[in-house]
């Protein structure tokens, strides 16, 4: 039988007549957060190949970064894609074609014979990452209620830190079996994909993708499994109204003056949840700790401690994303993290083991607000409809700005140093004044009801 609750939450102070199926909510999140699982896994999967792909294909600081960062280049391909497949043909086609690249390019790098074919399978393997990372949220904002909206994109964030966390392990476990070890570590991620495939078939479609494409008996079908037969009477006309018979996603309407503020907001938030600097810490933990004299052993070691902290902190901005709100979270994101890097090059300037403690303490504060909340944010700031090209155009920035920050960060660390996370530091206090300024808060509020509030000037 299915869990029934009451719609009543503490951080927003919202009351629903209409009974929830949660378990159904939750089952369906799950399985399209699958694909933040395997973006976690291509994101995480370079920090412990890296050293063994420096021997194997003898990469300079250009190459390691090209390496790294041809995943953030599939991925611009991919939100592109994922753009045009999930308006045209639904959000589970989009998931269901990013599950199958997913498993065709893990296999594909894991047999790569030459430096070439690998950065090739990995371009191929961000395309996966691009479409499950616009889809995936879009499709978990679409289906829950707003009580319960920003806990259940939560979720995909969830997935993506436990996609970290996994690999981290598997490849420290990985770390002795020779020189091929790395292969093991990329091979290893069809298995996932395959699961993600099989469990998308079972999704239903986004009910506001189907009111969209006017197609309202599944709509409705869809909706009444969520909250019920009153719950889907209430929502459809709202939903429809915001709709306004525009069913082709266009970017020139994206831009339009009426909804301008809201996509620079969310192109703001996508470029700095990126150039916050944070990624480098988990794509080059090697080189950061090789930097001080640590062991290629305790090199990969402390990728598993990153995993593990990434994870607990992620469960409490779930718990905290519905009760203190999204704006309150971002500001101390940015503001730690601004703080915390100026100790960091502190501590790489003396050569401090204890440095450790201070990349964890960045990991933790970066988990619990800025990673998770951005997601949601963009998942939900956009009206219904432009949200299909509104999210590709902040996606697409947020992988442009992960590019230039993991291409450039080899680069700038043969040559500053300790003193990269400088530039860092000064990009979150940035970040900060930007968030104060132009974020409005949007927590529990339905998608509909934030179109008056994301657009006004």
């Amino acid at each position: 039988m299915a869990t029934i609750i009451s719609a009543k939450d503490a951080g927003a102070a919202v009351t629903s007549k209409h009974p929830f199926n949660t378990s159904y909510i939750l089952g369906i999140s799950f399985i399209s957060a699958l694909g933040g699982y395997l973006f976690g896994f291509d994101f995480a999967v370079i920090s412990g190949a890296l050293p063994f792909l420096q021997k194997q294909f003898l990469l300079d600081a250009y190459w390691e970064g090209f390496a790294t960062g041809s995943l953030a280049l599939g991925a611009i391909a991919g939100c592109i894609i994922a753009g045009s497949v999930a308006e045209k043909y639904g959000r589970r086609p989009g998931l269901l074609v990013a599950a199958a690249i997913f498993t065709s390019s893990s296999i594909a790098m894991a047999m790569a014979p030459g430096r070439d074919f690998f950065i090739a399978a990995r371009f191929a393997a961000g395309i996966g990452v691009g479409m499950a990372s616009m889809v995936s949220p879009m499709y978990i904002a679409e289906i829950s209620p707003a009580h319960l909206r920003g806990r259940m994109v939560s979720i995909n964030q969830l997935t993506i830190v436990t996609g970290i966390l996994i690999t981290n392990l598997v490849n420290y476990t990985l770390r002795n079996n020779g020189d091929d070890a790395w292969r093991w570590m990329f091979g290893l991620g069809a298995i996932p994909a395959g699961l993600f495939f099989i469990g998308a078939w079972w999704l239903p479609e986004s009910p506001r993708w189907l009111l969209k494409m006017a197609k309202h008996d599944k709509a409705a079908s869809v909706l009444e499994k969520i909250g019920g037969q009153s719950f889907a009477a209430e929502l459809m006309p709202e939903i429809e109204k915001t709709l306004h018979g525009n069913t082709k996603m266009s970017y020139k309407a994206a831009l339009g003056k009426a909804v301008l503020p809201a996509v620079l907001v969310g192109i703001g938030l996508a470029v700095f949840q990126q150039l916050c600097g944070i990624n480098v810490v988990f794509n080059y933990t090697p080189r950061i700790f090789q930097s001080i004299g640590a062991s290629q052993d305790d090199q990969l070691l402390q990728t598993v401690f990153i995993g593990g902290v990434n994870l607990v902190f992620t469960l409490l901005a779930m718990l905290l994303v519905d009760k203190v709100g999204r704006k309150p979270l971002m500001l101390f994101g940015s503001g730690g993290l601004a703080i915390i890097y100026v100790i960091v090059v502190r501590m790489l300037g003396a050569g401090s083991p204890n440095v450790s403690w201070f990349l964890l303490s960045a990991i933790g504060v970066y988990a619990m607000s800025l990673a998770p909340v951005t997601w949601v944010l963009i998942s939900e700031i956009f009206p219904n409809k432009i949200r299909g090209a509104a999210t590709t155009i902040a996606i697409l920035s947020l992988w442009a700005a992960y590019f230039i920050l993991v291409f450039t960060f080899p680069i700038l660390f043969d040559k500053l140093k300790d003193n990269t996370f400088y530039i860092y530091s000064a990009v979150c206090l940035i970040g900060f004044l930007f968030i104060l300024f132009k974020v409005r808060e949007t927590n529990g509020k339905s998608l509909e009801e934030l179109e008056d509030i994301m657009t006004k000037k």
